[in-house]
């Protein structure tokens, strides 16, 4: 194995261990893999945002955000307040026995999801920290950072597409209200333990 190839495996497997813990931003890819609503795009953004964020973590933006730790504080009030709101808006849903199915299943334009994903990844100060600080210091420190980099972003394409793709091939079999209860209830535990993560500092 070449340096550059041990480089690259570094980083994705630092981003691998970092990824699969379960938060508002995998809650959400899972959702919609369930719904087999706009899974591509919403794993599209999702890995596309990871990259930038790693890529400007190695490349210098982690040393800045540590440099400038009031930078977050907005930014950390901000994601709480949406995340909460998209934990009511699933609780709400859990808690309708008639109607969460259909509600589960709405509709949502290609837009609105998009601007709930962005959401859920930029306003969210955990991804900043383990994207940009976290994987930009293990980065930075690397001969070959460039590799590290690619390697972390690879991570994370294949596992929002294993999540996305993995949940609209189980779909069918898991089209029932009581499911989907389940679902919305673990969603909304989801963002409000992330949210409460945020609140308390």
């Amino acid at each position: 194995m070449s340096a550059a190839s041990s480089v690259f495996f570094q980083g994705w497997l630092a981003m691998a261990g970092l990824i699969v813990a379960i938060g508002a931003q995998n809650a959400f890819v899972l959702r919609q893999g369930l719904l087999r609503a706009h899974v591509a795009p919403v794993v599209a953004l999702c890995a596309a945002s990871d990259a930038v964020l790693v890529f400007a973590g190695v490349f210098g933006l982690g040393q800045l955000l540590q440099g400038a730790p009031a930078l977050m504080a907005p930014l950390r009030w901000a994601g709480a307040a949406y995340l909460l709101w998209f934990g009511v808006q699933a609780a709400r849903r859990a808690w309708r026995a008639d109607g969460a199915l259909a509600v589960g299943g709405a509709a949502q334009s290609r837009t609105g999801v998009l601007l709930t994903t962005a959401a859920l990844t930029w306003l969210n100060p955990h991804v900043y920290l383990d994207t940009v600080l976290l994987i930009g210091a293990l980065g930075a420190q690397q001969a070959q950072p460039l590799a590290f980099a690619s390697g972390a972003a690879t991570a994370s394409l294949m596992w929002f597409t294993a999540l996305g793709v993995g949940a609209a091939a189980l779909a069918p079999k898991l089209a029932q209200p009581r499911t989907w209860r389940c679902i919305d209830a673990l969603v909304a535990l989801a963002m409000a333990a992330v949210a409460w993560q945020l609140l308390s500092g």
